[in-house]
C-alpha cells in the first residue's frame, strides 16, 4: 500500500467528471458467421476524465498541485464517482440493509464490504476497498457503530464478537474508488480572463491501492 495516497481528488474538480466501468472482451467471428466471446479479466475496470471540473484558473492551480503532489502517475488516491459512490440509488440515503456481504459461522469476525449488480439473467459482486462511512444490519435489525469497526484503507469491518451461524449480513456504505493519473503529462492552456482549460484529464482505477 506504499504507492497510495489517502487524500481525496478535490471534490470540486471531480464534480462534473465522465466514465464508468470498462470491460474487455475478445471476439472471434467464426465461419458460420457467429461469434466466440470471452474476457480476459473477471472484473471492471473504472476510467475517468476530470477535465469538466475545471473552471477556473485557481481550479487550474488547484489540480497542477494535486499532479505534482502525486508524482503524477507515481501514486494513487481517492476518487468520488459521479454517479456510483453509495450502495444505493444515487438519489437515496444509504441503509444497512442495502448490500448481502456474507452470512454468519459464529467464529468469522473480518467480512470485506461488496457492492451488487445484476438482474436475472447475470451478476456481478464488486469489492469495496475504500469506504468512507458504513452501517450494519445483521438479519434485518441495524448495529450499534460499537460493536464493530471499519478499516477505510481496506473495506474490512470487523465485529467485536462473531455473528451467530447463518445470520444474515448486510451493509449501507459510501465509497470512493483508488485511482491514479493515467498520464505523465499535464496539458494546460491559460485562455482570456484568467480562465484556464484542460481537455483531458484521465483517471485509471487500481487495484492494489
Amino acid at each position: 500500500m506504499g504507492s497510495f495516497h489517502d487524500v481525496s481528488f478535490p471534490l470540486n474538480l471531480a464534480f462534473g467528471a465522465s466514465g464508468g466501468p470498462v470491460r474487455k472482451a475478445h471476439i472471434t467471428p467464426l465461419a458460420s458467421g457467429g461469434e466466440r466471446r470471452n474476457s480476459p479479466h473477471a472484473h471492471s475496470r473504472r476510467h475517468y476524465n476530470a477535465a469538466a471540473g475545471l473552471k477556473s484558473n485557481a481550479d487550474l492551480q488547484k489540480l497542477i498541485a494535486f499532479f505534482e503532489a502525486r508524482h503524477g502517475q507515481l501514486y494513487s488516491f481517492r476518487f468520488k464517482d459521479p454517479v456510483d459512490h453509495l450502495s444505493c440509488e444515487i438519489e437515496q440515503t444509504p441503509a444497512p440493509n442495502d448490500q448481502f456481504i456474507g452470512y454468519g459461522d459464529g467464529e468469522t469476525l473480518r467480512f470485506q464490504l461488496y457492492k451488487n449488480y445484476g438482474d436475472a439473467a447475470g451478476h456481478y459482486r464488486r469489492k469495496i476497498t475504500k469506504p468512507v462511512s458504513v452501517s450494519l444490519a445483521l438479519d434485518g435489525g441495524e448495529m450499534d457503530p460499537a460493536d464493530f469497526s471499519l478499516d477505510a484503507r481496506t473495506g474490512v469491518v470487523t465485529f467485536t464478537a462473531a455473528p451467530e451461524m447463518d445470520s444474515i449480513i448486510t451493509a449501507g456504505f459510501a465509497f470512493d474508488v483508488a485511482v491514479r493519473f493515467a498520464s505523465d503529462r499535464l496539458d494546460v492552456s491559460l485562455e482570456a480572463f484568467g480562465a484556464g482549460e484542460v481537455t483531458q484529464v484521465p483517471l485509471v482505477e487500481v487495484f492494489d491501492a
